[in-house]
């Protein structure tokens, strides 16, 4: 097997990168000139923005994890350009140049609604307004469009292996309002490469797979965890649902994560 990660110098890249390698993948990534990846990855030069640099990328690759997104920016035209018309780019490439390859999205929980009555579930419609989920959305209708084997990964907030992330995460709450008893689903990035090698294996074929841990958690309480003094509240929620997924799909499928809750992490050391 012989894998290509886009995104392979960001939050999720390197550390997904590591796992497979250790676990006797054979992986290449797509980088930008200037940026290094993990040892024993392939560097392949190029971006999902540039199509006529992506043939060399998925020449002979027997799958694909998509990761190259857009977030954290005001510059909404940057986030569609990347999420939505870097992906078309992509699938073309592979579909003309590795058409028998497995393509693994990874999109996002926030394409679900803050009002949902439960939390967010595969099938449930979706219809984001910001610019990450809804292009997102965009990007998972060309995939299933496409002729190729296909498996999205909606992801949750993801943390550990020191990343800084967790601790980001307080002060972000707290600059969007969240109230303090707001409860997130997430996973640890050893779970995520869970996700994928499992996704790797064809379990997710043709199918769109909510992933994370078994627990989630207040904002409180994972503030408490990094040391941050969030506040406390006693007004009722007003979206209880929101930042929630169902994971039974992927239960049903053979998803287990490893680290079943943040508070595993913290007993391990895995933060």
């Amino acid at each position: 097997m012989t894998v290509l990660v886009t995104g392979g110098t960001g939050l999720v890249g390197p550390r997904l990168l590591g796992r497979l390698t250790a676990a006797g993948v054979e992986c290449r990534a797509l980088v930008r000139p200037g940026k290094a990846v993990p040892q024993g990855v392939r560097r392949v030069e190029g971006d999902v923005l540039s199509p006529e640099s992506l043939p060399a990328a998925v020449e002979a690759v027997t799958a694909i994890i998509h990761l190259a997104a857009v977030f954290r920016t005001r510059d909404d035209d940057q986030i569609w350009a990347v999420n939505r018309d870097g992906t078309r780019n992509l699938i073309a490439a592979v579909e003309k140049h590795a058409p028998e390859a497995r393509f693994l999205l990874a999109s996002t929980s926030n394409v679900y609604g803050a009002d949902s009555t439960h939390p967010g579930r595969e099938d449930d419609p979706v219809a984001p307004t910001l610019a990450y989920p809804a292009s997102k959305i965009e990007a998972e209708q060309l995939l299933r469009a496409s002729g190729l084997t296909w498996g999205i990964l909606r992801l949750p907030f993801i943390y550990g292996d020191r990343d800084g992330h967790l601790e980001s995460l307080p002060e972000l709450a707290a600059g969007m309002g969240w109230h303090p008893a707001q409860r997130l689903s997430v996973c640890h990035h050893a779970d995520i490469a869970t996700a994928f090698a499992l996704a790797l294996t064809g379990a997710f074929d043709y199918r769109t797979v909510n992933i994370a841990d078994e627990s989630p958690l207040s904002i409180y309480e994972m503030s408490q965890l990094v040391g941050y003094s969030y506040g406390s509240s006693a007004e009722p929620l007003s979206q209880p649902w929101q930042g929630q997924v169902d994971i039974s799909l992927a239960r049903s499928l053979g998803f287990t994560p490893t680290i079943s809750t943040i508070h595993e992490a913290v007993r391990n050391g895995a933060l």
